[in-house]
């Protein structure tokens, strides 16, 4: 009994978990129609920027949940001036701008901090469930997705600014007639997009090295599971989420963690064929 408790709290982190990464990408790509091949190391970057703050003295969480989604976030407001906004409606020259993005801050941080592994100490310790040891802060990062997504919904749904962001989204023109400036949401909505990002990236520091490259391993499964999702945010990554998060770690659990990241692939390969539009293209249409 006590496994099979920890197999289900370790399905449901790793959800959280791919949710968490790729909720970032999901504003940016499910409002702008903006593909960020930079995504990864705008992870990265808050990252290291939590990893910073501990070595500076900060607390921990201020450094993970305050400091990085902040610096990221001014971060994808500079991006968004200088580069994103010469690009729109350019889906191929967007692509190849955010890609040499990418490379550019990998290569600054590279030389800035050298090509060293980092590393911040866990926080929370373990819990025993039974004969079995789980860690506490993968059941923390579960509470802080659904508050994530609870947010990001609540702001979409239920407040003014996201009512006009939507609607800009949809209709510059009209918004821009209503008295809003479409140039300033677009900039804010990639800000936020970036500092979920940085946020994602934080908290995600104490479970792997922190080093330039580390994006890579992030960026695929984010756009796949944003991909598959479709247009909707919180209903399409979710679901995606659900879907790839469980099939990975089920596989991983029976078998290794490289089958279960082909597992992964090979889902999001099926569900593309069978849903081409995405989960909410077929099922969410209309949703956030």
């Amino acid at each position: 009994m006590s496994l099979t408790i920890v197999l289900l709290i370790q399905i449901v982190a790793a959800i959280a978990t791919l949710a968490l990464f790729s909720a970032g990408l999901a504003i940016v790509f499910g409002m702008m129609r903006v593909i960020n091949l930079a995504h990864g190391e705008f992870l990265m970057l808050g990252a290291y920027s939590a990893i910073k703050s501990h070595e500076a003295g900060i607390n921990d969480w201020i450094g993970m949940i305050v400091v990085a989604p902040i610096v990221v976030g001014l971060v994808g407001i500079i991006v968004e001036r200088v580069l994103i906004s010469r690009l729109y409606g350019r889906l191929i020259e967007t692509m190849l701008a955010t890609w040499g993005l990418s490379l550019f801050l990998t290569g600054l941080v590279t030389t800035i901090f050298g090509n060293t592994t980092l590393g911040t100490p866990t926080p929370l310790g373990t819990i025993t469930i039974g004969d079995y040891g789980l860690g506490a802060y993968s059941i923390l990062l579960i509470g802080v997705c659904a508050l994530l997504m609870a947010a990001i919904y609540a702001v979409l749904r239920l407040t003014p600014w996201g009512i006009i962001a939507r609607g800009t989204m949809q209709n510059p023109d009209m918004v821009a007639a209503l008295g809003y400036n479409p140039k300033h949401i677009y900039a804010a909505t990639f800000a936020i997009g970036a500092a979920v990002s940085g946020l994602a990236g934080g908290l995600l520091a104490p479970l792997t090295g922190v080093i330039p490259t580390m994006g890579s391993a992030f960026v695929a499964k984010a756009f796949i599971t944003v991909i598959s999702g479709g247009e909707a945010i919180i209903l399409g990554t979710g679901s995606a989420s659900i879907i790839f998060g469980g099939v990975n770690q089920l596989v991983s659990y029976w078998s290794t963690a490289v089958l279960g990241e082909a597992a992964l692939l090979l889902a999001a390969i099926m569900l593309l064929r069978v849903l081409p539009q995405g989960i909410s293209g077929r099922f969410f249409k209309g949703g956030v």
